[in-house]
C-alpha cells in the first residue's frame, strides 16, 4: 500500500487544501492532517455547516472525534463509502494511501458540484432516458440480435406444440418439403421397416424386405422370439386373471 502512495498527488492536494482553508499544513502532509482540525475547516469551506464543532484540544479522543466528524461530513457531501478511509488509517499512520485516495475522491466530488479544483476527475453526470408507454410496448414486438437468429428455419407445417418442423435451405436448391410425412436425414431412417399389421400402440410390427422375396408374416402366429405356449390351452379361462388349464392328450385322459 505504501508503494502506491503518489507524492505528486500529495503536492496537488496540499495546494488545494491550503488554498481553500488559508492554513499551512506543514512539512509532513499526513502529520499536519492528523488532528483533524484542518480537515474539518476544509469541509466547512466546501459545505458550510458540515461540522458544527471543531475541537482544538490536543487530546487523542478530541482529535479522533474531529476525524470522525470529517468522515461523516464528506459522506453527506456525496463521497462513496467504499472510497472513505477509517479514522485509524490517518491517526495511527496505518494506511496513508487510503487517506490520499479519499481526498482525491473528495476533489472529484467537489469538481462535480462546480468548485474550481485542479486535482481529481469530474464524475460523469447521470443521463436518464424516459420513453412513452407506447414506445415501450412497441419494443416488445422486436427481436434483438442478442437473442440469436432463426436463419434457414421455417415453422411451416408445424401444427401443434412439439411437432417437428422441416429445415429448408433455399441456397442448396432442394425442394421444399411437401407434407409432414417426409422424414429428413436428421431424423434417422426406418429403411426396411414396415408398419403393416400394427393396429395399436405397443403392438408388434413385422419387418419386411421386398428385395429378399420374403412373404408377409401372419400376425396370428407367435414367433419364437415371443416365447412359446406349447402344450398350453386357454380352455376354461373365462375372466382375465383366472387360472388356465394345461392339457396334453398324451398324458391325460380325454375329458368328458
Amino acid at each position: 500500500l505504501a508503494q502506491k502512495y503518489d507524492h505528486q498527488r500529495e503536492q496537488e492536494l496540499r495546494e488545494w487544501i491550503e488554498g481553500v482553508t488559508g492554513r499551512r499544513i506543514g512539512n509532513n502532509f499526513m502529520d499536519g492532517l492528523k488532528d483533524g482540525i484542518i480537515l474539518c475547516e476544509f469541509i466547512n469551506k466546501l459545505q458550510p455547516g458540515s461540522v458544527k464543532k471543531v475541537n482544538e484540544s490536543t487530546q487523542n479522543w478530541h482529535q479522533l472525534e474531529n476525524i470522525g466528524n470529517f468522515i461523516k461530513a464528506i459522506t453527506k457531501y456525496g463521497v462513496k463509502p467504499h472510497d472513505i478511509f477509517e479514522a485509524n488509517d490517518l491517526f495511527e499512520n496505518t494506511n496513508h494511501t487510503q487517506v490520499q485516495s479519499t481526498l482525491l475522491a473528495l476533489a472529484s466530488m467537489a469538481k462535480t458540484k462546480g468548485n474550481k479544483v485542479n486535482v481529481g476527475v469530474k464524475y460523469a453526470e447521470k443521463q436518464e432516458r424516459r420513453f412513452e408507454p407506447e414506445k415501450l410496448r412497441e419494443g416488445r414486438n422486436i427481436i434483438g440480435l442478442q437473442m440469436g437468429t432463426n436463419k434457414f428455419a421455417s415453422q411451416q407445417g408445424m401444427t401443434a406444440y412439439g411437432t417437428r418442423r422441416h429445415l429448408y435451405d433455399p441456397k442448396l436448391g432442394t425442394d421444399q418439403p411437401l407434407d409432414q410425412a417426409t422424414i429428413s436425414l436428421q431424423m434417422g431412417s426406418n429403411k426396411g421397416a414396415s408398419q403393416a399389421g400394427m393396429t395399436a400402440p405397443g403392438t408388434k410390427r413385422q419387418i419386411f424386405e421386398p428385395g429378399l422375396g420374403m412373404e408377409h408374416c401372419d400376425t396370428l402366429n407367435v414367433s419364437l422370439q415371443m416365447g412359446s405356449n406349447k402344450g398350453a390351452s386357454q380352455r376354461g379361462m373365462t375372466v382375465y386373471g383366472l387360472p388356465r388349464q394345461v392339457y396334453d392328450p398324451k398324458y391325460c385322459l380325454t375329458p368328458e
